[in-house]
This record gives structure tokens, C-alpha cells and sequence, in this order.
């Protein structure tokens, strides 16, 4: 493995950062994210874990396999782009590492899709803003109203802004780009095959542990900078958002995406969580934050504030570090 030293990993880490507020995430068909999307539903072709319906063991050493060849692909390839390119010139390596690391994050992808729920809410064509909601939750979306397709919008938001932005960034500081993908990857292997349902409660239960285990630190101090970020806000209140996390982020059944929900709700005054209906079952999510006023579209702006607080602190963080480092 290529191992950058901490100097210019910290400036890979800021220039992806800048990179993707200002290109985003193009949904070229190369895009990384994309491919690794097609290996994951070309694998689960190849593994036919259908044929074991009825030896659930099975089925689970199907998905470890399924996880393994995944991440070691998306490892490995990512391993050797940068190599190739560092190996024809050491700035082609950073501007390849800095554009791959820039693939993983989706601050700018995560505002745009927000901002695409946003516009027809506040314009009352409430058909368009559930079809756009669709793009970007698992649930089921045509029966949504207004206060829920803003609560399903700004769930995503708070919950991605883990999984899109510090988690990948965290992993892109210790291991470049290659590790930064290999995390990119477990997230997608669990929004495309980790769920609770009869279909992959077996087969994704090792791409579902391993996101788990992978964003348990990030998660974490995700909580710590939206908390942080609420203060800059004269309509937040960064307590609430810290007692929230306290009192609710262990009720929500991901070990990790009830903290920045339960933050975000706590600094916007709103209450998160509730009936979902995923391919026609309901599920009751328990709830997140107290509500103090009615949950409005609005809402879904002040949690893509608060979320590019949290990249301007992590970028800022990064410049920091690099300074003293030198």
C-alpha cells in the first residue's frame, strides 16, 4: 500500500473536500461508487443466495463472501489507479488520490438532492417532491405528505452526513485513497443489501455489521461537530442538540445513525423518527428529539446548514493539523 506521509494525506484530505463543494457528485457511469454498485449486484447474481433459501448459514457465508470480494476489489483497484499514476509522476498520484477521496464524500451530492425535495414542497406540488424523496430513502414514498417527506429528506441528510462526509474523509486521513474507497464500499454494500428483510436478513448481515462497526468512532464525533455547529446558528440550540443525543440516539436500532438524527432534531427544536413503510410493512422508528414546534420544509435547509458546518469544521480541522505537522 501506498502510504502518504500525515502532511499530505492532511492536504489530500482538503483538497477532496473543496473538490466536492465545488464538482459534487456527477453520476458519470466510471464514477467509482457507481462500478462498485454494479460489482455488488453482479456478485449477488454470480452467489445466487436464493438457491439456499432454506439454509440460512448458507446464505450468511454467502454475504461474508459477497463483503469480502467487494472490499478487497474496491481496495485493491483503488490501491492500483493510485499507483499507476503515482508511478508516471508523483503529482498525477495526488491529483488522482485527491479526486478519488473527493468521490467518496457527497456533501454537495446530499444538497442538491435535498434542495430537489425542497422546491417543490414549499411550492405545493407535493407528487414531485415525493418522487425526488424516492431517489434518496428506502421507504415507501407515494403516500408520503408534506411533514413527512421533509422528515424523510432531513433524516437522510443527518445520517449521511456520517456516512457521506466524516466517516470517509476519517478513513481517507489514515489510509488514502484506497481506504477511503474500501469504506465507500461497505456503505453501499449496506444500503443496497443490508436490510432486515426476508430477502437479505441473512445475506447482508455481514455488509450491515461491518458499516456498523466502520462508522461506530465516526458517528460519534459526528454528534460532537453538530453540536459544535449548532452554536452558529442563532435559531439552534447546540444544548438541546447535545441532550438529544443522550436521550434518544440508543433507541433508534442503528447503533450509530440515531446520533446525528437525534442531534439535529435536538438543535432544530423538531421530533425525527416515527411510522416508516418499507415495501408495504410499516415500521414504527422510535423517535428523536422533543417536539417543541411543527417540523417544517424549512427544516430540510437549516440540516444541509449544519451539515456543511460540519465539512467547514472538518476542513478547517485538517488545515489546522497540517500547519502544526509542518
Amino acid at each position: 500500500m501506498i502510504l502518504y506521509s500525515l502532511k499530505e494525506l492532511l492536504l489530500l484530505a482538503a483538497a477532496a473536500i473543496v473538490i466536492d463543494w465545488i464538482i459534487g457528485d456527477p453520476k458519470w457511469p466510471t464514477h467509482p461508487v457507481i462500478r462498485i454498485g454494479r460489482l455488488i449486484r453482479w456478485l449477488e447474481r454470480l452467489l445466487a443466495p436464493e438457491r439456499f433459501a432454506a439454509k440460512p448459514k448458507v446464505v450468511k457465508q454467502l454475504g461474508v463472501a459477497l463483503t469480502a470480494i467487494t472490499l478487497l476489489i474496491s481496495f485493491g483497484s483503488t490501491w492500483g489507479i493510485v499507483l499507476t499514476a503515482d508511478a508516471l509522476h508523483p503529482w498525477l498520484g495526488y491529483a488522482v488520490s485527491a479526486w478519488l477521496i473527493s468521490t467518496t464524500l457527497a456533501v454537495k451530492g446530499l444538497k442538491d438532492a435535498a434542495v430537489l425535495v425542497y422546491r417543490p414542497l414549499v411550492m405545493g406540488r407535493l407528487d414531485e417532491a415525493r418522487k425526488y424523496v424516492g431517489y434518496i430513502v428506502g421507504r415507501d414514498t407515494a403516500e408520503l405528505d408534506e411533514r413527512e417527506a421533509s422528515r424523510a429528506t432531513i433524516e437522510t441528510v443527518a445520517e449521511n452526513t456520517v456516512d457521506a462526509l466524516v466517516s470517509p474523509l476519517l478513513f481517507a486521513l489514515i489510509g488514502g485513497a484506497p481506504l477511503a474507497m474500501l469504506y465507500r464500499a461497505t456503505n453501499t454494500l449496506d444500503s443496497m443489501v443490508g436490510y432486515r428483510n426476508e430477502k437479505y436478513v441473512h445475506f447482508g448481515w455481514c455488509s450491515a455489521r461491518t458499516d456498523d462497526w466502520l462508522n461506530y468512532i465516526p458517528a460519534r464525533l459526528t454528534g460532537v461537530m453538530l453540536t459544535i455547529s449548532a452554536l452558529f446558528f442563532p435559531k439552534m440550540n447546540a444544548r438541546q442538540a447535545g441532550r438529544a443525543i443522550a436521550v434518544f440516539a440508543h433507541l433508534h436500532p442503528s447503533p450509530n445513525s440515531g446520533i446525528p438524527e437525534s442531534a439535529v432534531a435536538g438543535a432544530l427544536g423538531i421530533e425525527l423518527g416515527g411510522r416508516n413503510v418499507y415495501f408495504g410493512v410499516p415500521s414504527e422508528r422510535a423517535r428523536m428529539g422533543w417536539p417543541l414546534r411543527e417540523l417544517q420544509p424549512q427544516d430540510i435547509m437549516q440540516t444541509v446548514r449544519l451539515l456543511y458546518s460540519v465539512s467547514v469544521i472538518l476542513f478547517i480541522g485538517v488545515i489546522a493539523v497540517w500547519f502544526v505537522a509542518r
